[in-house]
């Protein structure tokens, strides 16, 4: 595991998110021959640049500002830069967001997975790793539901030679759009804080755990799939913050008081890591274990995920969604989504 990018190539998606640039900082430690960093978000990708250039063999990183979509240039970083590794931690993650634009996150998620795995096979790459999330089982979310298809993309195009994996991640303390950023700028504001509904809970880890098992996963002498840490207890959020509360100095909820806002469109009471339909499996990391779960025959894979494409490229939300469904089978719609699928075909009336 210390050695995983020693003198090699490594190509990291979504390089300027919070995982992604913890994950540059420990990639760049390991001395790799050359680390090719692609964000679509400017911003991101220059605060990113600019903390790597003052840390040791920094100078080995290339930074590229373009999407993940873009097959073209998929194609020249592959021809140019031969990575033996890929991290794919481009995503987007905000749930309610996502549910109000499921063309954008199925674009995002699920076929620029599908390009990027397909790509990095052709071209031969030794490790090829994901980052998934637990929203991906059993979903009830877009952003789920595109993740979920992201792994099965994964499935579909591993193999002997390019093994790939996608591990599941709680939440990330410390990322951004996650609840405790979110609390802290509440209560420095004077408060409420914000909490969906009081029985809502979630399972948490550090970015410096978060990090370790992405690279245990791409170390792993396993072949590919899906693969879960030991998640421990899930913490619920109403706990969590009036934990914050009063670490910040307030003994009650007087001075800081904490309302109830009701669950967002695609929320969900309680996260998982599979599914009654999948079996778990300890691997050769006690950390990890290997997740076997059901698959679509390659063909009506393949041609679905062919007309997706051509959904997406129209921007038709009723036969996007429609195939997602098909997809992931287990994906239950929120009202939200069904109710925009419903204003988009009454608008091409």
């Amino acid at each position: 595991m210390n050695h995983l990018f020693e003198e090699r190539s490594v190509l990291l998606t979504g390089a300027g998110g919070s995982i992604g640039s913890a994950l540059a900082k420990a990639i760049i430690a390991q001395r790799p021959r050359s680390l090719v960093l692609l964000d679509h978000s400017e911003q991101n990708l220059h605060h990113l640049d600019l903390d790597l250039s003052a840390l040791p063999g920094g100078d080995i990183r290339l930074s590229i500002l373009g999407d993940v979509c873009d097959r073209t240039l998929l194609s020249e970083i592959f021809e140019e830069h031969e990575p033996d590794v890929v991290i794919h931690a481009a995503a987007f993650k905000h749930v309610p967001l996502m549910e109000t634009n499921p063309i954008s996150a199925v674009r995002n998620n699920s076929l620029a997975t599908n390009l990027l795995a397909r790509t990095a096979r052709a071209h031969g790459v030794t490790s090829f790793v994901m980052v998934s999330t637990d929203k991906a089982v059993n979903p009830c979310s877009v952003m789920g539901a595109s993740k979920r298809l992201a792994e099965l993309a994964l499935l579909r195009w591993t193999s002997v030679r390019t093994p790939m994996r996608a591990l599941r991640l709680g939440n990330v303390f410390g990322s951004r759009g996650s609840v405790v950023p979110t609390f802290l700028r509440q209560i420095s504001a004077g408060g409420p804080v914000t909490v969906t509904h009081p029985d809502v809970n979630r399972y948490f880890m550090g970015m410096a755990e978060a990090v370790a098992l992405l690279i245990s996963t791409a170390s792993l002498e396993e072949g590919g799939g899906i693969f879960v840490s030991h998640p421990g207890e899930p913490v619920r959020i109403l706990d969590l913050a009036r934990q914050l509360i009063e670490q910040s100095g307030h003994k009650s909820e007087s001075k800081i008081p904490i309302v109830m806002t009701g669950l967002r469109p695609g929320d969900k009471m309680s996260e998982e890591f599979f599914s009654e339909l999948e079996t778990v499996i300890e691997t050769s990391d006690a950390k990890l274990r290997l997740i076997t779960t059901p698959q679509s025959p390659h063909e009506f894979f393949d041609s679905a995920m062919l007309a997706l494409h051509d959904a997406v490229d129209r921007r038709d939300a009723t036969s996007v969604l429609d195939l997602l469904c098909r997809l992931v089978p287990e994906y239950r719609p929120s009202e939200t989504v069904l109710g925009s699928r419903k204003d988009a075909a009454s608008h091409s009336v």
